[in-house]
C-alpha cells in the first residue's frame, strides 16, 4: 500500500511537469464524484487502521490491503480500474486537486462533526454523574 502510494506521488510531479496529455482516459474511467466518495473511504479506511486502539484488537487478522480491498468491494470496482482512473485523475493536475479539496473538505466536515458529537456525549455524561 505505501509503495503504491510513493508510486502514485511519483506520478503525479511526473504529470505535472507535463503541459500535453499523457495518460488516454480510461474507457471505464470512474465518475470524479465516485472517485471522491473513494478516496474519503480510503482515507477513513487507512485512519481506522493506523488508529491504535482499533489496531491492536484488528491487526492480527486484518492488514491494510484488507481496508483498501473493503473500499473497492464497496463500490463494486477493481482495483485495476481504480489505478487507471487515479492515474488519468492525476496527469490532470487541475482536476485532482479540485478533487483532493473536495476530499479533504469532507474529511474535515467529518472530523468536526465527530468532535462536535464527542462534546454533546462529553456534557450529557457530566449532567447525569454530577461531582
Amino acid at each position: 500500500m505505501k509503495r503504491n502510494t510513493v508510486i502514485s506521488i511519483l506520478l503525479i510531479l511526473f504529470f505535472a511537469a507535463c503541459d500535453s496529455q499523457v495518460v488516454e482516459k480510461p474507457k471505464d474511467l470512474i465518475k470524479e464524484k465516485t472517485m471522491i466518495s473513494m478516496l474519503v473511504d480510503i482515507h477513513l479506511a487507512e485512519a481506522t487502521f493506523n488508529s491504535q486502539a482499533y489496531r491492536d484488537s484488528v491487526v492480527k487478522t486484518m492488514s491494510a490491503t484488507d481496508f483498501y480491498y473493503s473500499v473497492l468491494n464497496k463500490y463494486n470496482v477493481s482495483d485495476s480500474l481504480f489505478e487507471r482512473s487515479f492515474i488519468y485523475y492525476a496527469s490532470e493536475p487541475k482536476v485532482f486537486e479540485k478533487m483532493y479539496r473536495k476530499v479533504t473538505g469532507r474529511l474535515t466536515e467529518m472530523e468536526q462533526e465527530f468532535s462536535g458529537r464527542k462534546n454533546e456525549l462529553l456534557e450529557f455524561d457530566e449532567a447525569d454523574n454530577p461531582r
